[in-house]
């Protein structure tokens, strides 16, 4: 290991650290620690300098792809006769996980800034900051770890940590309850993520990410069980990033304060489940990519349908999160590698912009979250509401935005994928997602910072936010600017971002040969002479089809994406703004279209009805065996015991001690009636001998 990686090793550690040990002191001290708020932000704020110089140095100015530190932590080969069975533990450090340490430090710094004012005078203000920085130290172990076993761990860590923070003000029952919930359906999807790295250890016996895909390579984990390993690692995103089915806990952890929404929902736990198939994305089976990328179309679908119908700022943007994560899931699914990474980065820049400016909101609306009874903010909070037009413009995929670059590649990448595979259903639902995205944010910006006060009370005390909670916006509507990612405002493929992030080779045993069979023989028939193609399609290579392909529809989709962006948000104003078509009596036509979109496809009510109630109904099923089964049986053989015991008893008392009791009385008898004739004289003896005597001589006269 040269210098300057052992240098770069070093600070990543102590990027991993400096939180954990801003929450060992608030912790224990925090009470007794003035300002203990300043410390815990001033620690995420070195931390976040120090990952700018690692991902300055990772991805401009060292060639090798990967600097790697890993330490033998366990050897069992002693204790169980098996000389190779060993666990390695360590660190990485490549531009994925250089750029999220940066991603990941600078939301939770920004976010740690925004609190100093909107946290102001909490009840567990020393708590709550402490477990910021528990929180953050946990994301940053997932982003450096090189093995499934530390990033197993600290996965539950950030499990834990999210459930303290959403839990925060637990006093209030929908708050504790959102934490249960979040922590509850997270553990289903932790569950498989478990199942499928002990299938991975036991084929393998390692954990660590090299090690596992050298031994994929060599053959020693294939099929359909690397085939399973695949999809159950990826359940573990789907819990953490929220995809169907298991998407239902991420708006309610809205009842967490709401610079904890911004830290969860946009950079950091949420993004925990897309960077994990990222990171295993080369172990990745052609199958398992196909449910990856039907699990995110989905996802992306029916939470931008829920969005749609929603009144409350901070489930709009809830289901918002949802359904992006849907896009950068779907994305990585159709081998649109770098753009779903690129999208997560861009992402993290606008979304924790939105849930910041909500934040801003919601304090100058003295906690009132109900866009219906919001209006007009825009002439009282002119900083706010210019930074979320900028993210919403981000997020619809408006050009010069950083969303437009993530969010046209991913849609290029599906367009691609269905051309070639036929499975049009994908493109299908990421471009109508874009027309509903853009949609639903301009309603909310519409509604939020348009037309008249609806609550002239709250609207009159209304202001602009102090500068600690502005100024976090302004930096992350730069960063949602498309310069930051690429000169060019068009095409982001020559920008640094996409130069540096490129999709690692599938380490998977023929996967070319059975995952893209069909694109070869489709593209010669539409593509024939072209080069790598030949009429049999033998020699044609395989990641040039998708990349030519990409290349034949960019502008296509590109102008596609754009034109329902714009259309999604002229909808937007047509309904609105300039009431062109009445709200109200649109929703009373379409009302149990509106209705179930309300309630959230009643996914709630269904897994009520099914899980819990099956959960409920098995335990007490459980608890009348136990009562009537279990304890009848131990309380049946005690009373069969106590009859015994009785009966025993019984016997004991009435016959083997009246035997003895007998013996002992009729012996008291004899000795009564003995005693009698025991006089002591020597005259009556005589007597009685002579009487005895005569009896004995009467007696043998008879004879």
């Amino acid at each position: 290991m040269s210098p300057i990686d052992s240098t770069l090793i070093h600070l990543a550690f102590a990027v991993l650290l400096l939180p954990l040990a801003g929450f060992t002191l608030l912790i224990f001290f925090g009470k007794r620690i003035p300002r203990q708020d300043l410390i815990e932000t001033g620690i995420l704020f070195v931390a976040l300098a120090i990952s700018i110089y690692i991902m300055v140095q990772k991805v401009f100015f060292i060639a090798e792809p990967r600097i790697d530190f890993t330490f033998r932590w366990l050897d069992l080969g002693a204790l169980i006769g098996h000389p190779g069975f060993t666990i390695d533990l360590g660190i990485a450090i490549d531009n994925i996980t250089a750029i999220m340490l940066v991603v990941v430090t600078l939301i939770s710094s920004l976010v740690h800034l925004f609190s100093l004012a909107y946290m102001e005078g909490d009840v567990r203000y020393s708590r709550y900051y402490a477990y910021l920085g528990f929180f953050s130290f946990s994301m940053l172990g997932i982003v450096l770890s090189n093995n499934f076993l530390m990033m197993y761990a600290f996965w539950e860590l950030v499990g834990i940590s999210s459930y303290l923070l959403i839990g925060h003000w637990y006093e209030k029952k929908s708050a504790s309850d959102a934490g249960k919930k979040a922590f509850i359906v997270n553990r289903i999807g932790d569950v498989g993520f478990f199942i499928g790295i002990m299938i991975v250890f036991t084929q393998l016996h390692t954990f660590l990410f090299s090690g596992v895909f050298a031994g994929i390579a060599e053959g020693h984990l294939s099929g359909p069980l690397l085939t399973a390993a695949g999809i159950l690692i990826f359940c573990g995103a789907v819990g953490k990033s929220a995809q169907f089915p298991l998407h239902v806990w991420l708006p309610d952890a809205m009842e967490g304060p709401t610079p904890v929404s911004a830290l969860i929902h946009a950079a950091t736990m949420v993004a925990a489940g897309v960077y994990l198939i990222a990171r295993v994305f080369p172990m990745l089976t052609a199958d398992a990519l196909t449910v990856i990328a039907y699990i995110g179309a989905i996802t992306a679908f029916i939470s931008a349908t829920i969005a749609i119908a929603q009144n409350d700022i901070k489930k709009v943007l809830a289901y918002s999160t949802v359904s992006q994560l849907g896009y950068m899931v779907m994305a990585l699914g159709v081998d649109a590698y770098s753009a779903g990474f690129f999208h997560l980065v861009t992402h993290a820049a606008f979304k924790a912009g939105l849930f910041l400016g909500s934040g801003s909101v919601i304090y100058a609306m003295h906690h009132e979250q109900d866009m219906r009874q919001m209006g007009g903010l825009r002439k009282k909070m002119p900083i706010t509401y210019w930074t979320f037009v900028v993210f919403s413009l981000s997020i619809s995929g408006i050009p010069l935005t950083s969303g437009f670059l993530s969010k046209d590649s991913i849609l290029g990448g599906s367009l691609a994928y269905g051309m070639l595979t036929g499975n049009y259903l994908i493109p299908i639902i990421g471009y109508s997602v874009v027309f509903l995205t853009a949609m639903y944010m301009f309603r909310l910006i519409i509604m939020t910072f348009h037309g008249e006060p609806r609550d002239v009370h709250k609207y009159e005390h209304a202001k602009e936010s102090p500068k600690v909670m502005t100024i976090p916006l302004i930096v992350l509507a730069s960063l949602s600017i498309f310069v930051f990612y690429s000169f060019n405002p068009l095409n982001p493929e020559k920008g640094w971002f996409l130069e540096s992030v490129t999709k690692p080779e599938s380490v998977v045993p023929g996967y070319q040969k059975y995952s893209w069979d069909f694109l070869q023989v489709k593209l010669v028939e539409k593509h024939p002479g072209e080069t790598g193609v030949t009429n049999s399609g033998e020699t044609f290579v395989t990641t040039n089809a998708y990349q030519m392909e990409l290349e034949r529809i960019h502008y296509t989709g590109l102008f596609l994406s754009l034109a329902l962006a714009l259309l999604g948000i002229f909808t937007a104003f047509l309904i609105y703004d300039w009431k062109k078509i009445d709200a109200e009596k649109l929703k009373q036509r379409v009302k149990p279209i509106h209705t179930f979109l309300y309630n959230k496809w009643y996914f709630d009510e269904l897994y009520g009805a099914t899980a819990v109630a099956g959960t409920l109904l098995l335990s007490k099923s459980f608890a009348w065996f136990d009562a009537h089964v279990i304890d009848g049986i131990v309380n049946g053989a005690a009373t069969l015991i106590r009859l015994w015991s009785r009966l025993s008893g019984s016997f004991d008392h009435y016959v083997v001690d009246g035997l003895v009791n007998f013996s002992a009385w009729f012996t008291g008898l004899l000795g009564r009636g003995l005693r009698k004739v025991q006089t002591g004289r020597v005259q009556t003896y005589i007597v009685f001998a002579l009487l005895g005597v005569i009896v004995i001589f009467y007696v043998f006269k008879q004879f």
